[in-house]
């Protein structure tokens, strides 16, 4: 089994084989090559077509953003994550956030 990256999402590159035996980089295959992958699409989250909070829909998804709801960007949990329109992202950093971990609804 490979070792982690230094990052930690990823196992490593293979650097080179002698004698059988692999030895491996220390970095993976996206951190090599300058590319921030975000640990949300990395946990496997995709971004939606449509607002969670307004139900706003776009065919663009440069529109919208991945928000995490208790503010913890490192908890990437499916129940922690929701697509927002920009419009909603900005209202929710300025007046706070109004979701509460009982009023979401799971992703199915």
């Amino acid at each position: 089994m490979r070792p982690l990256c230094v990052c930690q999402r990823g196992p490593v590159a293979v650097n080179y084989y002698k004698a059988g035996v692999a030895y491996y980089r220390k970095y993976c295959g996206p951190c090599l090559r300058g590319v921030k992958v975000p640990r949300w699409q990395h946990a496997g989250y995709k971004l939606k077509s449509a607002c969670d909070k307004c139900a706003f829909k776009s065919p663009h998804k440069e529109v919208f953003a991945v928000f995490h709801v208790d503010g913890d960007l490192n908890n990437c949990r499916p129940a922690n994550l929701k697509t927002v329109c920009s419009n909603c992202q900005r209202v929710l950093h300025k007046e706070g956030v109004k979701w509460r971990q009982g009023d979401l609804v799971p992703d199915l």
